[in-house]
């Protein structure tokens, strides 16, 4: 008979199941089903087991568990979940996405190095590479990665790295990742994706020829807007190196409580998404009938100038939903004061609907730096500025007449 407490995992489960399952150790003092928070910094060790300095860190699976920074068993448990969900060997997580992206780059670029990335992408992403790595003498070039011929003039022999972001944050463009990896990897280059707006239930980036993973976990994964975190998920030499060059330098350990409330939210991530998405449609399709919206964006709808790519890269369109309207610093006041259901603030990817203004002019001069043809592009889709919509659990009902009202002049 099977000791309960082992529970060998039956092979290929579905991903709803591995989202509660992947990686769950039964407490066998307890027995209990939810995972365990070790909030200990220390763990005892025998002598001879383990090593004073992290550089001796080896294969994680052989590796006692000795000092917190290095590795905890809650994080560990969060690692193994995500990097079942992704389909990858491993997965690395971080105090913040900022801070997985940061150990993306730091630990695969160097001095005379070339980073290739998307022209639009999270802002955190885009200002590191573009003020912190080039003041290290890596060179970057922003490139539009969702029209493959420009990543082919832009790669150079010293290309290390193509990090791009579908859909990118915010104009949720997309970037065929496939031809994206195909055209990299014969150039020799390594290609990272934030997939945090897609998440898992909708795009396997690893299962497209990517090499490496991102996510911000506090966004759709975690889901309730109270823990933060990222998380880099990849083949085992790949996160292996990361683990012990960022995961033990740069000092952005993920905090076991964050990791335990993150894993609490995957429990529940699959239903989530399935609703958000339901919810997301609807709105979606509600407000491209609004008079006061000139243009909506979401892969989900026909008019998404990248929708046959939607369809074939993405099983959901995703929870975040962009769109714009006459005057946008007025209606952005408007919404601030009239919204009663959904939320005026930043951020997204939680239970409840958010929703702010990204101005152009601001995201062009803080962030982007586009200028000629790059930044007509961006204003193709933006205009002078875009309202990010990051859609919740609320009914969708609710969510429609709220911004019905809020909307209308």
């Amino acid at each position: 008979m099977t000791d309960p407490l082992l529970r060998p995992l039956p092979a290929d489960l579905r991903p709803e199941t591995l989202a509660l399952d992947a990686g769950l150790t039964i407490n066998p003092a307890t027995r209990t089903i939810q995972p365990d928070i070790a909030m200990s910094v220390n763990n005892l060790v025998t002598p001879g087991e383990g090593a004073f300095s992290a550089a001796g860190l080896g294969d994680i699976a052989d590796e006692p568990y000795t000092y917190a920074r290095w590795l905890n068993p809650t994080v560990r448990a969060l690692e193994t979940r995500l990097a079942a969900l992704e389909g990858a060997e491993d997965a690395l997580a971080a105090a913040t996405g900022v801070a997985a992206i940061a150990g993306l780059f730091l630990t695969f670029l160097k001095a005379g190095d070339h980073l290739i990335i998307s022209d639009v992408t999270y802002a955190g992403a885009a200002e590191l590479a573009r003020s912190i790595l080039t003041d290290l003498g890596i060179e970057v070039t922003p490139v539009n990665l969702s029209r493959p011929e420009a990543l082919r003039a832009a790669l150079r022999p010293n290309t290390r790295l193509v990090h791009c972001e579908t859909p990118c944050n915010p104009i949720l463009r997309l970037t065929d990742l496939a031809e994206i990896a195909t055209i990299a990897h014969a150039q020799g280059a390594l290609v990272s994706v934030d997939s945090t707006l897609a998440t898992p239930a909708s795009t396997r980036p690893l299962s497209l020829g990517v090499d490496l993973v991102v996510h911000s976990l506090t966004k759709f994964i975690n889901g309730h807007g109270d823990a933060l975190g990222g998380a880099v998920a990849g083949r085992k030499e790949l996160v292996a190196r990361m683990r012990g060059r960022a995961g033990v330098y740069l000092g952005a350990a993920m905090s076991a409580s964050n990791a335990w409330l993150i894993l609490r939210g995957i429990d529940t991530f699959y239903p989530r998404m399935k609703q958000i998405n339901d919810s997301a449609g609807r709105i979606a399709r509600f407000l491209e009938t609004h008079p006061a919206v000139e243009r909506v964006i979401w892969p989900g709808l026909p008019s998404h100038p990248q929708y046959e790519l939607a369809r074939r890269q993405m099983d959901l369109p995703g929870g975040v939903i962009a769109f714009r309207t006459a005057d946008p610093q007025a209606m952005a006041r408007q919404l601030a004061h009239r919204l009663r259901v959904a939320h005026y603030a930043f951020s997204l990817g939680h239970q409840r609907s958010i929703v702010t203004l990204l101005d152009t002019e601001e995201m062009i001069e803080g962030t982007y730096r586009l200028s000629g043809e790059a930044l007509e592009d961006y204003r193709r889709f933006a205009g002078d500025g875009l309202f990010r919509l990051s859609v919740g659990l609320e009914a969708a009902e609710d969510l429609i007449a709220d911004l019905d009202q809020a909307l209308t002049t």
